[in-house]
């Protein structure tokens, strides 16, 4: 598979220019997230708004599964590279959209524990709402 079609590519870097113009006016670039590549016998899961001009460089979101979410740069040389059991790789999801900006994505990954928990609570959340959550995710209900 093809983790990057020219679309996909020329809306990532459409994104890396608008972030680049926004930083230099001091102005605050928020994109929803262009494309979402996942590992298929496991947790690891990343979500890209941004290909910066060395054409490998790619800012997002990054969950390797350990329960800390974090927003950077990540390599997609890296991610293609990747090889797992029974020949499989590292896939695009092939029918991701999402409306939310990046930053939702993160506040809610980070409390939800993991950006496949965040998908299923922005995906049920009301529109413009906040998905329902503790602020800490350490802080738990007492039973």
């Amino acid at each position: 598979m093809i983790l990057l079609t020219p679309d996909l590519r020329y809306a990532l870097r459409a994104n890396a220019i608008s972030s680049a113009a926004a930083q230099a006016q001091d102005m605050r670039f928020d994109p929803v997230p262009v494309v979402k590549f996942f590992n298929p016998l496991g947790a690891g899961t990343w979500l890209a708004t941004e290909l910066y001009g060395d054409d490998d460089t790619l800012f997002g979101l990054a969950d390797l599964g350990f329960g800390c979410p974090e927003m950077g740069v990540f390599s997609l040389m890296e991610v293609q590279s990747v090889r797992l059991p029974y020949g499989m790789r590292i896939e695009r999801d092939e029918g991701f959209y999402s409306p939310h900006p990046l930053s939702r994505w993160a506040d809610t990954a980070r409390r939800a524990g993991s950006i496949i928990h965040a998908e299923q609570l922005l995906i049920r959340a009301p529109s413009g709402a906040a998905p329902d959550l503790p602020t800490d995710p350490t802080h738990g209900t007492a039973g």
